[in-house]
């Protein structure tokens, strides 16, 4: 079942009345002379990281927040007053920009910082950004609509028409080194105009993080390239599409990246547990913090009942006690890759 944020115009312009006479967030121009510091809002990890990343040694320049820092991922989570406060009048706010931020529109409509700089990735991405796709064997969803009943995806107008939904897109542009090189230079040019007298280091830092991220798609596709098994089999959700696209790798999986659901049918056991066997697959994956419920039935219903279960992160539940920890972008991508590694012997 699709997440809807259903938070109204109305909540946010009275969330954000009280912030009127606050004042804007520090801009560009006042930037040497008052002191102030760049206030950057980021909805996830990778994009906090990225800034991090970013800034360098002018991280005390600024003061940067991720909203998601409470171990709900992005298609759970509602922002709260304070979340719609701080974005109201911060300099630089970044988001994904699928479905699961709808909410994010009507916050910027009421914002009070009118030259904040905003940076929506499925937009800085473009064409490719791919639509949520079902394979072979995958639950579908359905759509629950107000009166309570599953929808199919296409609905009669007035007219007598059929016609079919805006498509969904795969939010999980992150997990994708190629767009993580966009993206990084996108958010680094947002800090060079909003900040012009650091710019040169911004440049600096955002290409060295850059050249960082593109060793490492390298070393993805070495793996690929070298991997006697072409295919992954998730007895989960799947929000690496656009990690297994990059590199040429098929998948099969329970549900789709953005799903809800958490019980299988027994169709989708039976089908993934038949899969296992006719490839020969000696791993199930999972996403992190799963009960690894689904993958454990499916290798149940295998003909040898031996295969491992291997966890890939998809960084949708990082939050500021794991980058405490040593946590970063890179370290993340880095541990999936020894993941996939192993999972395509």
């Amino acid at each position: 079942m699709k997440m809807k944020k259903h938070i109204t115009t109305l909540m946010i312009t009275a969330v954000l009345f009280g912030l009127s006479a606050c004042g804007n967030a520090v801009g560009a121009e006042d930037l040497g002379t008052q002191g102030g510091k760049i206030q950057v809002v980021t909805t996830i990890f990778p994009e906090y990281d990225w800034v991090k990343e970013i800034l360098g040694d002018q991280a005390g320049n600024a003061e940067l927040t991720m909203l998601l820092d409470n171990g709900v991922d992005l298609h759970s989570y509602q922002p709260t007053a304070e979340d719609i406060m701080k974005i109201s009048d911060c300099d630089l706010f970044i988001y994904v920009g699928g479905e699961s931020d709808e909410w994010v529109e009507g916050a910027l409509q009421e914002a009070v910082n009118k030259d904040m700089k905003v940076i929506n990735l499925l937009d800085v991405l473009g064409d490719s950004v791919k639509e949520e796709e079902v394979v072979e064997g995958m639950e579908a969803e359905e759509h629950e609509h107000e009166d309570g009943e599953a929808q199919e995806e296409e609905h009669e107008h007035e007219d007598g028409e059929t016609q079919e939904e805006e498509p969904e897109y795969d939010e999980h542009v992150w997990l994708s080194l190629k767009n993580a090189e966009t993206l990084v230079g996108a958010i680094s040019d947002a800090l060079q105009e909003i900040d012009p007298d650091n710019k040169d280091t911004y440049a600096a830092n955002a290409d060295a993080y850059i050249e960082k991220l593109s060793a490492l798609d390298g070393e993805y596709q070495k793996a690929a390239d070298n991997a006697d098994n072409k295919t992954l089999l998730f007895g989960d959700r799947f929000p690496f599409r656009y990690l297994v696209d990059d590199y040429g790798l098929s998948y099969y999986a329970a549900f789709v990246g953005c799903s809800a659901e958490t019980e299988a049918s027994f169709e989708t056991i039976t089908f993934l547990a038949g899969k296992v066997d006719e490839l020969g697959l000696h791993s199930v994956l999972t996403i992190e913090k799963s009960d690894q419920k689904i993958a454990k039935t499916i290798i149940e219903n295998t003909q040898e009942k031996n295969q491992q279960i291997l966890a890939m992160d998809s960084m949708q539940s990082t939050i500021s006690e794991d980058v405490s920890g040593g946590a970063t972008y890179l370290s993340i991508m880095e541990d999936n890759l020894e993941v996939l590694k192993e999972a395509l012997k």
